[in-house]
């Protein structure tokens, strides 16, 4: 059987993500077009708040039951076991499988011990989803506990498609799923009290509601996430200046934010969990992210928006003319537009673009 080229998978993970999909959609659909090239029998893709590399939903099939996600948000957060996402974000590598990992010793694995082994899994491959230089989602590709590892040459071509698939993801959390709906960013802070086993010993109204919207079929991955980077923080193992808060949309389009402390330092200690929704200086940099836009890229269409000439641009910025033009050809790239009117339909009416300055 012939094997889909490296150029072709791109190619077609790009066709992908014009597309439009929401997450789900492009998640099943990117795993059977990598499925042509790189045989496996389960997936995972995680969806991640690019300010902290910390897990926001995630699509799995034939994967591991969500009972177990939990405990796998634990280890993973930890830091401790091989081919952690956040790792391999931090490192030159954007894929390794864990047989190459531990010599061929998936025993050494702490995932794969207490969680991976029991459900029948074997190994796996991991990728870390980066575009221009922003974590946006994590990849896991798995293999039955009786076929064969990932070969070098699987984890060369994953890591190659990195970017594209960051790509894909990023479109399917941001540009599909913030159009204006008229609704003012309002309503009740959540709280949610968790055991260090993440088990929830009290909420308030609030925080029902809200974890009713998460995704998740049991515990929402992005509470777990940010439980787990409260508790490092305390004890000391997270990488300096980390903190615990994440972005993420409810499964009724809003946007929220999710930040937690641990009440103590001691094993038994609680983490207060705060779930509130989103104000826009929190949504500011994740629109500008999902065009890729640079700072000055920013500044420049919100003074577009304003009306203002390209003379007048270049005055206001002490640019000269010829380069106001370059970032707006940039920026027409980016947004996929090719005039000024269609770039303030975009993003001012579509994306609530005065988050861009706020």
């Amino acid at each position: 059987m012939a094997v889909a080229s490296p150029e072709r998978l791109r190619d077609d993970l790009t066709r992908l993500l014009h597309r439009g999909p929401d997450l789900q959609d492009y998640s099943h659909e990117a795993a059977r077009i990598l499925a042509r090239a790189v045989p496996f029998d389960g997936v995972c893709m995680l969806a991640m708040d690019p300010a902290t590399i910390l897990p926001t939903a995630e699509v799995v099939e034939n994967g591991l039951p969500p009972a177990a996600f939990a405990r796998m948000a634990q280890i993973e957060i930890a830091g401790e076991d091989f081919n952690a996402f956040a790792a391999l974000a931090r490192s030159e590598r954007r894929a390794a499988s864990l047989s190459e990992a531990t010599d061929g010793e998936l025993e050494r694995s702490r995932r794969h011990r207490e969680i991976r082994r029991e459900h029948g899994l074997g190994d796996e491959l991991r990728a870390v989803l980066v575009s221009d230089a922003a974590t946006w989602g994590g990849l896991t590709l798995l293999r039955g506990a009786d076929c064969r590892p990932f070969e070098p040459g699987d984890t060369e071509l994953l890591a190659s498609l990195s970017g594209a698939l960051a790509e894909g993801v990023r479109r399917a959390l941001l540009l599909a799923a913030l159009p204006a709906d008229g609704q003012p960013d309002e309503g009740p802070a959540g709280l949610v009290l968790l055991a260090p086993d993440n088990t929830i010993t009290l909420t308030n109204e609030a925080a029902d509601e809200w974890l009713a919207e998460l995704p998740g079929e049991a515990m929402p991955p992005v509470v777990s996430a940010v439980a787990g980077r409260a508790r490092s923080i305390v004890d000391g193992s997270a990488p300096a200046g980390t903190s615990a808060r994440a972005r993420v949309q409810t499964a009724a389009g809003r946007w929220l934010l999710v930040h937690g402390s641990t009440l103590g330092d001691d094993a038994n200690a609680q983490t207060a969990v705060i779930i509130e929704p989103a104000r826009p200086h929190e949504l500011a940099p994740l629109i500008a992210d999902a065009y890729g836009l640079t700072e000055r890229e920013r500044v420049v269409t919100q003074l577009v928006a304003q009306g203002l000439s390209t003379d007048a641009i270049a005055g206001r910025l002490h640019l000269s003319p010829w380069t106001v033009q370059d970032h707006l050809k940039a920026i027409f790239e980016k947004v996929e537009v090719s005039t000024r009117g269609e770039l303030v339909a975009r993003l001012f009416f579509e994306h609530y673009a005065p988050r861009l300055s706020d």
